[in-house]
């Protein structure tokens, strides 16, 4: 067992898959920054804002301003052209790796869950040696080219691929999803003007079928597509999927990466024939035979293997960190983010704050769009970790404003999935005593489903 586990992670196998993959996602994310500039979110994220949501252990992260900012993108969209023809391979890969990290870790207001995809595969990017084929650092140095890499240096970005679908399956069994078809029964009621298969959103066994084919479906295409035989089908569930999400939801470019990037799955013949037809294109077909045989790469393998071992161990277990918290994981939200719980809930609510004044007791409503943008005040309503960060920040305003000690309370209410609108925080609390930490925020009323 020991000898056939080390065969398959050792073994000699083309570099066109990975390749291929490096074409695909440097140039899939020089686009997505390019959409991103273009549609003018740099100004409204980073910009506009006056004031940031963090991430737990990372609110000394603060955006550079408006030249600061758009030098990152810069940066980031040449680095991810890089990443894509090979070119300073390396730098280009940690350079973009470390600009979408920082513009992420922001502001937590703009967390997705395939950011968190490009923020991981970007950072395996930088270990792997996929500029050493068809590439502008192998033909600045053909003595970097190789023909062949162990297959483990592909296999990780299958199974990278392979964690975000699967875990997107694990998540959905749960009673919401599978017997109460929520929130697709939401969402589709109001997708019924849709062209031709909108009417058959108005009855709820539509719903019921989406969520049972969607668990099964994100359960078992990464088997589906590891298998010779069921490749093709699966693939083209693959590009069905996500053809139907991204028309039925506004996700952006995710449906998209996830049809290309799981290309990769495919034999080396295939890419092969990929690499061949872009060489005719910019006439580069001779371009791999200068060199028969490269140098070893210079980078440490067994500890890097050791080093993704423990990487992905990681991803294996966090996401059930929410058993450790006895409450409905989708009402206090804690454990849920870097799940893998992809579009799981409906979640809406509204919170009004109150600032106290100890000395007299007078209370202050506050108007949160003073200090919040559309976008801010929506997220902060629903989740806990951004009403205490919002507490505390009232309470850092008003105590530059002459009040000493402002108490900071909330009178909110979140509806979930469609059930009523019930009360979400205990409005007895002065949120402005309390601090973020992982253990169970009492705070928080409990779940009445």
């Amino acid at each position: 067992m020991v000898t056939k586990i080390d065969k398959y992670i050792n073994q000699q196998v083309s570099i066109a898959p990975l390749v291929v993959f490096r074409i695909i996602f440097g140039l899939m994310m020089a686009g997505s920054g390019i959409r991103f500039w273009a549609n003018g979110w740099i100004d409204s994220q980073f910009i506009q804002p006056s004031f940031f949501f963090h991430y737990y252990g990372f609110s000394w992260i603060s955006p550079l301003g408006e030249s600061g900012m758009y030098l990152i993108f810069i940066l980031m969209i040449i680095a991810a052209f890089g990443v894509a023809f090979g070119a300073f391979y390396r730098i280009s890969a940690i350079t973009y790796f470390l600009t979408f990290t920082y513009v992420e870790l922001i502001d937590l207001t703009n967390y997705l869950n395939h950011y968190y995809f490009v923020s991981l595969m970007a950072f395996i990017m930088v270990f792997l040696p996929a500029h050493r084929r068809f590439s502008i650092d192998v033909y600045r140095n053909p003595e970097t080219f190789r023909r062949e890499v162990s297959a483990w240096t592909i296999n990780v970005v299958k199974l990278q691929l392979g964690i975000v679908y699967f875990y997107a399956g694990i998540a959905k069994i749960n009673t919401d999803w599978l017997f109460k078809a929520q929130p697709l029964k939401l969402w589709l009621a109001s997708r019924t003007d849709m062209w031709l298969i909108g009417p058959l959103f108005k009855y709820k066994w539509v719903a019921y079928f989406f969520s049972w084919a969607g668990c099964l479906y994100d359960l078992l295409v990464p088997f589906f597509l590891a298998n010779k035989r069921t490749r093709v089908l699966a693939y083209l569930a693959v590009i069905f999927f996500h053809i139907i999400t991204s028309a039925l939801f506004p996700i952006g470019m995710f449906p998209f990466i996830m049809i290309f990037s799981t290309l990769i799955f495919f034999s080396d013949e295939f890419h092969e024939r990929i690499i061949l037809f872009l060489g005719r294109i910019f006439s580069t077909e001779n371009l791999d035979f200068k060199v028969t045989r490269g140098r070893i790469n210079s980078l440490p393998q067994h500890l890097i293997k050791i080093g993704f071992a423990a990487f992905f161990l990681l991803q294996l277990i966090f996401p059930f960190r929410y058993a450790l918290y006895s409450d409905n994981l989708f009402w206090t939200e804690q454990g849920f983010r870097f799940s893998w719980r992809v579009m799981l809930m409906e979640k809406s609510g509204a919170a009004t704050f109150y600032v106290e004044n100890p000395e007299n007791n007078h209370r202050i409503e506050i108007t949160n769009s003073d200090y919040l943008t559309p976008l801010q005040e929506k997220m902060m309503a629903t989740q806990p970790d951004f009403i205490l960060q919002y507490a505390k920040f009232l309470k850092e305003e008003f105590t530059k404003k002459g009040i000493k000690s402002p108490k900071v309370f909330v009178d909110s209410y979140v509806s979930l999935n469609g059930r009523p609108s019930k009360r979400y925080i205990d409005p007895t609390v002065d949120l402005s005593q309390l601090s973020d930490n992982f253990k169970p925020k009492s705070w928080i009323l409990p779940f009445k489903g």
